[in-house]
């Protein structure tokens, strides 16, 4: 009877904790409505991640997420604003390298610093870059549009979603491979960007596939080459620059980003929120379906994954020589 009742006694004891346990998981997030702030304008994959995550964060943290956008100067304007968020206040941003690598080491005056300032949650997306050429431009191999810049120097404009951005550099690598100095023109965002493209207003651009994709399989675009070290399952006509000869293989990525104010024990438990909603099937096939690449990390993970980006980008920015 006695090993009985000592063993309804643990039963007991561990239902309680149990139930103290997921009592403290359905305890909505404190401090209320968490903002998620995109640097870019709305339209562009980083918005697209951003409302697909909020859309189902709400219901892990109990509170409400709301995204808003803030473009400029690269996402800098956006990482100012957050790093400047008032002590207490639930606030993330999502940022790629141009705001939270590139951006600071091009700017002595961003106006903050990624590494002091801000505290990694969680990337949810890697990222390629891609060359669309518009309709109005006579090539439609990257051979050939080689040959067309040499001959029309004067018209290598490359559109790029952002100042000081991967497809920045990604430019102006371009050019020196056709031994031109090429004219890199940042936008706000994609949206700008393709809206130009498509009109012809530029000729070329550089840009995440998900962003062109629909385009080129309307016709309304051409996309030449990828970044990535093999080739896109959604675009699978689509060469990378290393089969064309062109030694370019990178890969990005979209991160949420907390400002340091905000307590570990917060950060970790939007960080594992994420992570559950980026382990969904359904989340899963929202970035497929929007072919983007979907990522699951944990904080830990994200700091190791950033810094290593940095080491590897730092030499190659510093080198190119750019200046704003």
């Amino acid at each position: 009877m006695f090993k009985i009742l000592m063993a309804c006694r643990v039963l007991l004891v561990g239902l309680s904790l149990a139930a103290q346990v997921m009592a403290t998981q359905a305890q909505p997030l404190p401090d209320g409505t968490l903002r998620i702030v995109v640097g870019f304008q709305a339209g562009g994959s980083s918005d697209r991640m951003a409302r697909i995550v909020a859309d189902k964060l709400k219901d892990k943290l109990g509170v409400p997420v709301i995204v808003e956008n803030k473009p400029g100067a690269g996402s800098r304007i956006a990482a100012q604003a957050v790093k400047n968020a008032p002590t207490g206040q639930n606030v993330l941003m999502l940022a790629n390298p141009a705001g939270m690598v590139i951006g600071p080491l091009l700017y002595k005056d961003a106006g903050y610093d990624p590494i002091t300032d801000f505290t990694a949650v969680s990337i949810v997306n890697l990222f390629d870059t891609a060359l669309a050429v518009s309709t109005a431009v006579p090539v439609r191999e990257l051979s050939q549009l080689m040959a067309w810049i040499q001959a029309n120097p004067q018209k290598a404009n490359f559109g790029v979603p952002a100042p000081g951005s991967l497809p920045y550099f990604f430019a102006l690598m371009l050019g020196e491979a056709a031994k031109i100095q090429p004219l890199v023109v940042p936008y706000n965002g994609s949206a700008p960007l393709l809206n130009d493209l498509l009109g012809g207003q530029i000729p070329l651009a550089l840009d995440s596939p998900d962003s062109v994709e629909p385009y080129h399989r309307a016709g309304k675009l051409r996309i030449l080459a990828v970044s990535s070290a093999k080739r896109l399952s959604f675009l699978p006509d689509v060469p990378t620059f290393q089969e064309l000869g062109v030694n370019i293989v990178a890969t990005g990525w979209n991160a949420f980003f907390a400002p340091k104010s905000m307590p570990l024990d917060k950060v970790d438990r939007i960080s594992n929120a994420i992570q559950e909603v980026m382990k969904e099937p359904e989340t899963q096939k929202r970035f497929t379906d929007a072919n983007l690449v979907p990522v699951v990390s944990n904080r830990a993970q994200t700091e190791t994954m950033v810094q290593a980006f940095r080491e590897k980008w730092i030499p190659v920015i510093q080198n190119s020589g750019y200046r704003p």
